[in-house]
């Protein structure tokens, strides 16, 4: 009997076209949905996906990195005292008023930044991921800043230009990709730049401290032991870079009105994709009604037919995830290529898959169940 599911898929392959399309448009629309949910909030922790890091210290209680406050100077003379660090790279992070005129001129308001601060040496450890070596050393200039390319509209500048952050000058020495972030565009200068940008003192300690481990030590221990030193440098607390990237990422996305609104979305686009599937597999089984009453009133017991139509709903679902594969990399691909914040990995991938395919077969299960507690006679006038 089971290969009668397969037999039927070939030769009656047009009745079975819609549904296919059916599982795949679902299918689409969940690796979107999760593509951009996954792409949006990582641009919260950019500043530590970007980065090489393997730790990052900041005020206790952080929730994100964008809410980070000073740490004391003494902080970073107890990272550099552990046997096991071996690189502190020192963060400046700050909000700034960017406007593309003279401030004295009245043709454009200000946009909100995003400042950061960094060490403009090629073995730095921030931002080493977007930016080249050569980019950082543009950074030495006074009053140099990098921006990201798709946010040079946002910022009515281009390349080269010249603008004002708080009524200071600044110049776009260089664009780079990989920069966008949530709720702002990000601009990156060197420590000195951003301090006198800012007109922050020296005296006053930085936002966040990085550290980079020994070969062959275990950052986890060197974490735990710097948060069990307690706050004898100062208050500060030490995360790994993994945990303080998705610490940030779960803040914007469950604890935000932002987070609140997309999940909602998201759930509505799964609620969607699983009517859409769910009734066309019910619209094929209930096409074939008569051959299966004809069948079962020949012997075949419902308990095969059950088997025949679950067999069809699998391949069905395997058609419809080889399609929406095939157009969801070419989405993404278009949506790389605008910019569009859009990330995937394997494990939401095989999510994605797995809840596609369970979604294809209870639907074939869900609308076999009718036919199979009617009666044969009835099916067949």
């Amino acid at each position: 009997m089971i290969a009668l599911a397969r037999k039927t898929l070939v030769y009656e392959w047009r009745r079975f076209v819609p549904s296919i399309f059916a599982v795949g448009f679902a299918g689409v629309l969940l690796v979107m949905q999760v593509a951009l949910v996954l792409g949006i909030f990582s641009t919260a922790a950019i500043y530590v996906n970007a980065s090489s890091a393997d730790l990052w210290v900041g005020y206790p209680g952080t929730q994100s990195v964008n809410y980070g406050r000073a740490i004391d100077q003494d902080v970073e003379m107890r990272l550099r005292m552990d046997p096991d660090i071996a690189e502190v790279e020192p963060y400046l992070w700050l909000d700034g008023d960017w406007r593309a005129n003279d401030p004295g001129e009245d043709a454009m308001g200000g946009v909100s930044v995003y400042l950061s601060g960094i060490s403009p040496t090629e073995q730095g450890m921030l931002f080493d991921r977007v930016l080249a070596p050569w980019q950082r050393q543009l950074l030495r200039e006074p009053g140099a800043v990098i921006v990201d390319r798709a946010d040079l509209d946002t910022l009515a500048s281009k390349e080269g230009d010249v603008a004002w952050i708080n009524n200071h000058k600044v110049r776009i020495v260089a664009v780079v990709n990989g920069l966008r972030g949530l709720g702002g565009v990000n601009v990156i200068g060197s420590l000195a730049s951003v301090r006198e940008i800012a007109d922050v003192p020296r005296a006053q300690g930085t936002t966040y401290l990085l550290a980079r481990t020994r070969a062959g030590a275990d950052a986890k221990q060197v974490q735990q032991r710097l948060n069990a030193a307690g706050g004898s440098f100062g208050p500060a607390e030490t995360w790994l870079a993994k945990e303080f990237a998705l610490r940030s990422e779960m803040y914007w996305m469950f604890n935000t009105g932002a987070g609140a609104g997309v999940l909602f979305m998201a759930i509505v686009v799964c609620l969607v994709g699983a009517v859409v599937t769910s009734q066309s597999l019910r619209t094929v089984v209930a096409g074939s009604a008569r051959e299966y009453a004809v069948l079962n009133a020949l012997g075949v017991s419902r308990g095969a037919l059950g088997r025949v139509v679950v067999e069809q709903a699998f391949w069905i679902g395997a058609a419809g995830m080889v399609l929406a594969l095939v157009a969801s990399a070419a989405l993404l691909t278009l949506a790389h290529h605008y910019q569009v914040p859009v990330r995937l990995n394997l494990s939401a991938v095989l999510a994605c898959a797995g809840l596609i395919a369970v979604l294809a077969l209870f639907s074939g299960i869900g609308a076999m169940r009718g036919l199979l507690r009617a009666e044969p006679a009835a099916l067949l006038r």
